[in-house]
């Protein structure tokens, strides 16, 4: 089953290799077709070869993680508002992101305000991604898996819960100089 997009693979692969992660984990897209397909990757030419070839691993030890995206558009610095008043219909990931946060966090602390640049691809250390057990990616699939939500929707909550997961404060839109900066040293 692939449900989730992206976050069915990402999720798998670290429960399958937990006890051997390498020591910084890059989760992203397999575009290799740059622009108009690959949008989402900030790189040279679109490429997530480029990407990795410039990424500043070390500032991925330090801060845990690093998305690879630094563009905020889609995504910073207010993306997802649980409790948007007024309600907006067609914003289905609202809808239920307070449901699949206290599923996958236990408990009922949903932030008011969730940003971070789109589209599921960062890096990220062993160390932070051991912060949470296995079994915390074991639920996390499971609810992938058992979830009535639509392959769109159960995605792109993920989407926007990776940096959480991983330890960034709910709003995670670094400067776009400075994402530059820290993420690829340039």
């Amino acid at each position: 089953m692939n449900k989730g997009h992206e976050a069915n693979p990402y999720l798998t692969y670290i429960i399958e290799h937990y006890d051997r992660l390498p020591s910084t984990i890059a989760l992203l897209h397999s575009h290799e077709d740059g622009y108009p397909r690959a949008w989402h990757t900030d790189a040279q030419d679109y490429s997530n070869v480029n990407a990795l070839q410039s990424l500043n691993v070390d500032f991925v030890q330090r801060n845990g993680y690093a998305n690879l995206r630094c563009i905020h558009i889609p995504g910073c610095p207010e993306e997802i508002q649980p409790f948007r008043d007024p309600y907006d219909a067609g914003r289905t990931t609202e809808h239920v992101f307070p449901a699949v946060w206290e599923t996958l966090f236990n408990n009922t602390e949903v932030p008011a305000v969730v940003g971070a640049p789109c589209c599921a691809q960062f890096a990220v250390s062993r160390e932070q991604v051991r912060k949470r057990p296995r079994e915390f990616y074991g639920r996390a699939l499971q609810f992938l898996r058992d979830t009535a939500l639509e392959d769109d929707a159960s995605g792109r909550v993920f989407e926007y819960l990776w940096h959480i997961i991983f330890g960034q404060e709910a709003v995670y839109c670094p400067p776009l100089e400075q994402c530059y900066r820290d993420v690829y040293g340039r």
